[in-house]
């Protein structure tokens, strides 16, 4: 006969432990203690199992019923419901363990693995770490992209775009990768597309007159600090470099046969090798400061230490000691410099690019591009030496005519 509440309410303890039967294998194991447990007894491949389904009266009578039924249905296809709640645990467990924090830690260390170069590991730490921490603990399959829109616009609306739309990437490649093993079937930033307002455009401060920068350049030829941080200076001038990859120039990189710079892809911006045809002028520079690094591995080491290279800012510095506020000019405002006025003068803009190592979109006219323009590379940077030249030159006489 069937359970009722009623029956169950007045069940009390005897001093052995008592079952109530309601049917289907279902009975309620009352114990001396006075604890009352629902039981559910059952055969599978000829041999009895028992699973437990939890205590009255957190499980009422008519949830107990449910579990049951629910067994039933699990039996009739075949399966051990017992083994099946094994299962459930296990995969709930690992669900548990695949959060956003922890398939980001896995991405980071394929990363770091991959050989990603230390100032970018930093970077993609602190966002996924830090800027990440309110997902962090969240199962990944599990988010949505209202979650990650939150997280982004509050970073949005502190005034940080730019980190918002990176860290939106950042986070879609923490998701790709969970998709490949296998722990999340979506990348929820798919659906964010143009949903943040645009990053605002900073353009660093750069002198594209070319009289003032020929001013600029007698300034540092009369600069009287330390030997290889005038030599940065012109070789940034000369180069089209940006200021890292630069400063960490080594004595192996330079071909002296060639005249050419080899910059490996893990100091490159864009994380692709870049050979930098070297005019006469900028050899002549790198012969002069050569002996000063004999004992080390940097062209360009910094005053303190032959192992360490010039400080990231040693070169805005040393423009703020020439009399050029950090509005006017910065080592990276060389490469607009010669961006601007080289095509202002007409030379062709893809090689210009190409010379500036920015990166095309299509893989295919990339690796065509690197080929087919190092010679128009190597001549217009031998042009551009010689502009600066000029620029000088004409510095010189329009100082006299003064």
């Amino acid at each position: 006969m069937p359970l009722t509440q009623f029956a169950i309410a007045k069940a009390g303890p005897k001093p052995k432990p008592y079952k109530l039967a309601d049917g289907h294998g279902l009975n309620l194991l009352i114990r001396p203690s006075g604890s009352k447990l629902w039981r559910l007894r059952y055969r599978f491949n000829g041999r009895e199992n028992m699973l437990a389904l939890g205590a009255f009266p957190a499980v009422s009578l008519a949830n107990a019923r449910s579990k049951r039924e629910e067994a039933r249905a699990v039996l009739a296809s075949g399966i051990n419901p017992s083994v099946k709640r094994k299962l459930d645990k296990i995969a709930a467990a690992t669900a548990a363990r695949n959060t956003f924090g922890d398939v980001a830690a896995e991405h980071l260390a394929n990363m770091e693995a991959n050989g990603i170069a230390a100032t970018t590991m930093n970077k993609n730490r602190w966002m996924l770490e830090k800027l990440c921490a309110p997902i962090a603990k969240r199962p990944v399959a599990d988010i949505t992209p209202a979650e990650i829109l939150d997280l982004l616009k509050k970073i949005e609306k502190r005034g940080r775009r730019d980190t918002a739309t990176s860290l939106r990437g950042k986070i879609g490649g923490v998701f790709r990768y969970a998709i490949v093993t296998l722990r999340a079937t979506i990348d929820p930033t798919l659906a964010l597309k143009g949903s943040l307002l645009k990053p605002k455009v900073f353009h660093r401060p750069a002198i594209t007159d070319e009289k003032q920068l020929g001013v600029l350049m007698l300034s540092i030829d009369d600069y009287d600090g330390w030997p290889t941080l005038r030599a940065a200076l012109q070789l940034i001038a000369l180069t089209m470099s940006r200021p890292g990859e630069l400063r960490g120039m080594k004595r192996s990189e330079i071909d002296f046969d060639k005249a050419i710079w080899r910059i490996p892809a893990e100091r490159m911006k864009m994380r692709r090798p870049h050979d930098v045809p070297l005019s006469r002028q900028a050899m002549k520079i790198i012969e002069d400061v050569w002996p000063l690094s004999e004992y080390g591995e940097l062209v360009l080491p910094s005053i303190r230490s032959w192992c360490r290279p010039l400080s990231e800012n040693a070169m805005n510095s040393a423009l703020r000691r020439m009399g050029y506020a950090q509005n006017e000019m910065t080592a990276h405002g060389f490469r607009s410099s010669a961006s601007t006025i080289l095509n202002e003068r007409g030379f062709n803009p893809d090689v210009i690019e190409a010379a500036l190592a920015h990166v095309d979109g299509d893989e295919i006219r990339r690796v065509y591009n690197r080929a087919k323009y190092f010679a128009e590379r190597t001549k217009l940077m031998q042009d551009w030496a010689d502009l600066l030249d000029n620029f000088r030159k004409q510095s010189v006489r329009h100082r006299r005519a003064v």
